[in-house]
């Protein structure tokens, strides 16, 4: 076996136990999606244009609709018209919003200090390192692979 596939099997793995792949709640267990709990994470910053949400992130236009769609009708966001341009939309936590965000924030500081309970205290810098590592060389593996995600797309 690779290393490749050594490390596909232990993200997965992590994937799967930490509870990623739930579509309806995040591995915290706040009630809501996991792209929904990184917009609602991301507005707690303050209000923001829909398309500035797009590229925060990561996900295609429609994807970041849907989900604006869904904090909307949950009464969380609010969205409101640009004066300067009558299709760009301005994205706001309403007041049940900012509660939901904080809510988020302490469901997560809270799985994050069981999860760091079980690692060794002198390994948990070791933890955060990796991840930041791991992190980066996503980042850089993903604008490696655009070029010929975009060549497969068009073919």
């Amino acid at each position: 076996m690779s290393d490749a596939d050594d490390l596909a099997d232990a993200v997965v793995s992590f994937v799967r136990c930490f509870g990623l792949h739930r579509p309806a709640r995040t591995p915290c267990g706040f009630d809501a999606g996991v792209a929904d709990a990184h917009a609602l994470s991301e507005l707690q910053r303050g209000p923001s244009r829909q398309m500035d949400l797009v590229d925060r992130l990561g996900l295609a236009k429609s994807t970041v609709s849907r989900v604006v769609a869904a904090l909307v009708e949950r009464g969380w966001v609010s969205r409101q018209a640009t004066d300067s341009d009558g299709r760009g939309v301005i994205l706001a936590l309403t007041d049940a919003g900012a509660d939901a965000a904080v809510r988020l924030r302490s469901a997560r500081r809270q799985r994050m200090e069981a999860l760091l309970a079980q690692v060794p205290a002198d390994r948990r810098g070791d933890v955060v390192e990796v991840l930041r590592l791991l992190q980066v060389a996503a980042d850089a593996s993903d604008r490696a692979l655009q070029p010929q995600e975009s060549i497969t797309r068009d073919s």
